[in-house]
């Protein structure tokens, strides 16, 4: 992003894309603000969505992916690996499909809201399907429990952002 000078009589002016800077902003508090937040704010598109509800659902896309992988890999060191075939199917397909979830939502340039929304709901289904999963593994294994919690969260987020 190019520099922003002041403009004559002290204000600050837009850079060279058009975009406010942030002199409000010290250094340290931009290191606190998500990568995703400072994007948003950052885009020479400003997206209809409310931000707020966005980022937390690209937010909560790829805490969900990990959880899903890392559930999906634990799930294999468990003694009776076979009993969950399930379980890891469904963790697999379901960060997978958050990934691309949240990928598709934090391209705000010329957005297709069709395809956005079917990815949401889709999203919001497979992690219904994998917290539904994991909650009766969660009392005995701790990775189903965080993994269905993860989902469950998700699944809220996209919801959420689906009833803009």
């Amino acid at each position: 992003m190019a520099s922003a000078a002041p403009a004559p009589g002290g204000r600050l002016g837009k850079t060279s894309r058009g975009i406010a800077p942030r002199a409000s902003l010290a250094p340290r508090d931009l290191a606190r603000m998500s990568y995703i937040k400072q994007m948003f704010e950052s885009s020479p598109v400003n997206p209809a969505s409310d931000h707020a509800k966005a980022i937390e659902c690209i937010t909560a896309c790829y805490a969900c992916a990990e959880a899903c992988n890392a559930c999906a890999d634990a799930c294999l060191g468990e003694k009776e690996v076979a009993r969950q075939v399930t379980c890891i199917r469904l963790d697999l397909d379901c960060a997978d499909v958050c990934l691309a979830t949240a990928r598709v939502i934090s391209r705000l340039t010329r957005t297709d809201k069709i395809l956005a929304g079917a990815l949401l709901r889709a999203c919001a289904t497979a992690c219904g399907e994998c917290a539904k999963e994991c909650e009766p593994h969660a009392p005995h294994m701790e990775h189903c429990r965080i993994c269905a919690e993860a989902c469950r969260r998700c699944e809220k987020a996209c919801r959420d952002l689906l009833a803009e």
